[in-house]
């Protein structure tokens, strides 16, 4: 199965570097291309449809109401009801403009301890981001639950 991911977030807001610190970790993960895309993830569109992944993954923090380094699978049509993010593209243009009936896609919310300035995440989004990158790396994304 060929897989995409795409990291969301700004690195420099603490926890919410989230999703760019996952596509980093994925780097030489087999079968699976990451993407750091910062706060601009429409800038990645292009090489998503040429690359056409049957899974495409966008990861991103979210807040969610529960635990620092919680993580959720959040289903496409929840993401209305969901603040994930800082990025300036609202994330359900970008999954409605990258669906494809032959493309699976998955939403992956990390909960945030803070969101404040610095260059690093927390302690439990560390942990939680460990754990993703390995269930990622086993193709087993069916541990996480759904939001």
């Amino acid at each position: 199965m060929s897989i995409v991911l795409l990291g969301i977030g700004n690195p420099l807001h603490a926890d919410d570097g989230a999703g760019p610190r996952l596509a980093d970790m994925l780097e030489g993960v087999s079968g699976v291309t990451a993407f750091n895309c910062g706060t601009a993830p429409e800038n990645f569109t292009g090489l998503v449809r040429k690359l056409n992944p049957e899974l495409l993954i966008i990861a991103d923090a979210a807040e969610m109401g529960l635990p620092a380094g919680s993580v959720r699978i959040i289903p496409p049509e929840n993401i209305h009801d969901t603040s994930v993010g800082t990025h300036t593209l609202p994330l359900y243009h970008l999954v409605d403009f990258l669906a494809e009936p032959s493309r699976k896609i998955v939403i992956i919310g990390i909960q945030p301890a803070s969101l404040g300035w610095a260059d690093h995440v927390s302690d439990p989004v560390a942990s939680a981001l460990n754990e993703i990158k390995m269930m990622i790396a086993e193709n087993n994304l069916l541990k996480i639950p759904v939001l």
